[in-house]
């Protein structure tokens, strides 16, 4: 056995496989792919009851200022969730109707999803031991021409490579999120500033001026959802598998927490699939037009 893998023909293999041209280049486009990426700065839009609380800027993909009070978020064990709102900033940036609403029930779900885990959710309005309410304060548009582009070199060159052409850098949007969770005296228990920029590797391209705002209103609700779970700050990278209940709801399926149909099933692989290709989110998340 030594004698083969060190013999011509294993040397060969070798040096064939290392020489395939998506593999010589497949480091740099990493590399590339995850340094290009939009810029959304951090800002204060005022939506929060304080920002006193707030810790230094934390993280790389995500950038974020944040704020747990644990005991008491270890204690809660109901929730009820505000319906997103988004700025004034971030309403004009977006000319195409309804895609206000379908960003912010898509991260309203997601966070009613998320916080399903540990939490009863009940509507707004009713008795909690905590009150989420978040803002999208910013909205970076996905250039549409760009995406389609990309899409379109990315799905031609799977056929012929390994390893498909990532997503052109250029175009790419972004989100900002402020969000909260107030007990039931307004006491803010929790705070979380939080901005994102799409890039090459980690989000498709989707053909729509929210595509990427749309993916990322996901990404937040995670974090902040784990904040609130946990009572303590987001992991940063989560290899975990999601729960039963968690994996049911985002294949579509009936949420854990009556309160969650408020914002509609998760589009399930309908959605996955229209993603692939690149298709716009309001193609098959029907929700925010109810």
């Amino acid at each position: 056995m030594k004698h083969f893998l060190a013999g011509p023909g294993f040397n060969h293999m070798v040096r064939s496989a290392s020489s395939h041209p998506a593999l010589k280049i497949a480091p740099l486009v990493l590399a590339l792919g995850l340094g290009s990426c939009s810029s959304v700065p951090l800002t204060e839009s005022g939506s929060l009851k304080s920002y006193s609380n707030l810790g230094p800027v934390e993280g790389r993909l995500s950038k974020s200022r944040t704020f747990l009070d644990t005991p008491a978020l270890l204690a809660a064990t109901s929730v009820a969730i505000t319906p997103t709102k988004l700025s004034p900033l971030a309403y004009s940036r977006i000319h195409d109707a309804g895609n206000d609403k379908l960003v912010s029930n898509a991260l309203d779900r997601a966070l009613c999803i998320d916080l399903s885990d540990k939490y009863r959710v009940v509507g707004p309005g009713e008795p909690a031991d905590i009150t989420v309410q978040a803002v999208i304060t910013d909205i970076v548009p996905t250039s549409k021409t760009a995406a389609g582009l990309s899409t379109v070199a990315t799905i031609g060159t799977s056929v012929v490579l390994p390893l498909g052409v990532p997503r052109l850098p250029i175009g790419l949007g972004g989100l900002a999120v402020e969000a909260e969770a107030l007990d039931g005296n307004g006491v803010q228990r929790a705070a979380i500033v939080w901005s994102r920029g799409a890039n090459s590797i980690t989000n498709g391209a989707r053909v729509s001026e929210v595509g990427d705002a749309y993916g990322l209103a996901s990404t937040f609700a995670a974090q902040f959802s784990e904040m609130l779970v946990k009572g303590r700050k987001a992991s940063g990278l989560n290899l975990s598998l999601p729960s039963g209940q968690k994996l049911k709801s985002q294949l579509g399926g009936k949420p854990k927490n009556a309160a969650c149909e408020a914002f509609g099933r998760a589009p399930g692989i309908g959605g996955v699939l229209a993603g692939v290709v690149g298709a716009p989110p309001s193609w098959t998340d029907l929700a925010a037009k109810r």
